[in-house]
């Protein structure tokens, strides 16, 4: 069955006073690699449906994958007797009538391991140059298409195709004592200089050769956009409305409500999702497979348009549901699968920001980011792969690495400079977030809290 007929079947199928099902139809291609070697290539092909079906404000959601047809019926009654012994859902709302895709029809979009056409010849372009300078090249090349259909008792009938591609890419010097890392997001690879990104890499491990130990301490540092991704990335997803104006997190107010419409930095900083950014697009509409604070299943279907979360510098909104914006009086603004962060036009490139620095570090990328508390946002994690000192605009040589201890809400009240954004891959979230446009910036005393002994 395709998509569309599985949809219709369990929608005919459900007893439920109203039904969403949600089919998505995935494609994997990737290409993992070693010693300058390439090691494995694969392409995977994977289908899930999620029914949810609504007995008076009860809600039953049942999902699996890999369902053939004369497995659905059971499925589709799983999820209507679990609606009807659910206790009543507070975030219960009329479903939504989210129009209907004029591509509906067409059959799942998928990719294959021709989308590395161009991209793999340059990696063994990228190998040889490597083999010759002495280093070795590690890492993985990923794309995934997900196609994505929902559909509903109400009429709903949407579907989105979302192509995520990622290079992780890592040098490492013949003794294994020298690291460093960059990575990119695509959409399909036709994007990605992998020369620049080997040259990029050269580089570093050439600043690695000067070992320099520092102590713990507070640095003038200077971030590049990855890192700040890695930050702003988690600052999003604690940015529950919910959980704000019920005095949980750092975007509660002192005696009650939320801080929206509080200055964040002194700098104009702009933090905002658009579904249809350039390069980064993503789905127009909630797709909620589960309700969750900072989602509801009673949302599918509805769209989304770009969404300041933080503007001049203020925070200007947080995620909400319908259920939640009822509580907080507060418009209804979804999470959207994508992020961006800019500041005054006019901002300068990592390269120009090293030049201008006096004495300072440059922190290529975070590793092992947690929370240590919701109230501050105060986040522990360390550095990996290069951390670099910059004395008088140069970079002389690679220092130790570090635990750090810092809010990304507390740096920005701290910025000192933020430089040109551009489209990055986070470090630590590129796992389930991928779609990210960010600035470079300069903090004037980044919290290296200890030496750490990671190499």
């Amino acid at each position: 069955m395709t998509p569309q007929e599985m949809i219709e079947k369990a929608l005919g199928l459900s007893t439920a006073d109203d039904t969403v099902v949600i089919v998505d139809e995935e494609s994997s291609a990737n290409l993992r690699f070693a010693g300058n070697t390439l090691t494995t290539n694969g392409v995977s092909r994977s289908a899930r449906i999620t029914v949810i079906s609504v007995a008076g404000r009860g809600v039953g959601v049942v999902s699996r994958s890999a369902v053939r047809p004369d497995q659905l019926e059971d499925i589709v009654a799983a999820a209507d007797h679990a609606a009807e012994d659910a206790q009543p859902s507070e975030d219960a709302r009329p479903l939504l009538d989210g129009g209907h895709s004029g591509d509906w029809d067409a059959p799942a979009d998928a990719t294959s391991i021709e989308v590395f056409g161009s991209f793999a010849p340059a990696l063994g372009e990228a190998f040889a140059a490597a083999e010759a300078g002495g280093r070795r090249l590690y890492g993985f090349a990923e794309h995934t298409v997900t196609t994505t259909f929902v559909g509903a008792s109400t009429g709903t009938r949407l579907r989105h195709t979302q192509p995520t591609g990622r290079l992780e890419l890592n040098a490492k010097s013949p003794d294994m004592k020298r690291s460093a890392w960059t990575g990119v997001a695509t959409r399909d690879f036709s994007d990605v200089d992998v020369a620049a990104l080997d040259s990029l890499l050269a580089r570093r491990l050439e600043w690695a050769k000067n070992r320099i130990d520092l102590p713990a301490g507070r640095y003038e540092t200077l971030l590049p956009p990855t890192a700040v991704a890695d930050l702003m990335i988690y600052l999003y997803w604690t940015a529950g409305a919910r959980d704000a104006m019920e005095g949980r997190t750092v975007f509660s107010k002192p005696g009650g409500g939320t801080r929206v419409g509080e200055t964040l930095s002194p700098f104009p900083v702009r933090l905002y999702s658009d579904p249809a950014a350039p390069g980064i697009e993503c789905a127009p509409f909630v797709v909620a497979h589960a309700s969750r604070r900072e989602s509801s299943v009673f949302d599918n279907g509805l769209p989304l348009a770009s969404t300041d979360w933080i503007t001049g510098g203020a925070l200007a909104n947080l995620l909400q549901t319908r259920y939640s914006s009822e509580l907080t009086a507060l418009p209804v603004t979804p999470q959207i699968d994508n992020l961006i962060m800019q500041g005054p036009e006019g901002g300068r490139s990592l390269e120009e920001m090293i030049a201008s620095t006096e004495r300072g570090l440059l922190l290529t990328c975070l590793w092992y980011i947690r929370e240590v508390d919701p109230q501050t946002l105060l986040l522990t994690g360390l550095t990996r792969d290069g951390v670099y000192l910059v004395e008088n605009g140069e970079v002389v040589g690679e220092v130790n690495n570090f635990r750090f201890n810092e809010s990304p809400v507390d740096l920005l009240r701290r910025l000192t400079e933020v430089g040109a954004a551009e489209q990055t891959l986070p470090r630590e979230w590129n796992d389930y977030f991928t779609r990210t446009v960010m600035p470079p910036i300069r903090v004037p005393d980044f919290n290296m809290s200890t030496v750490s002994q990671a190499s």
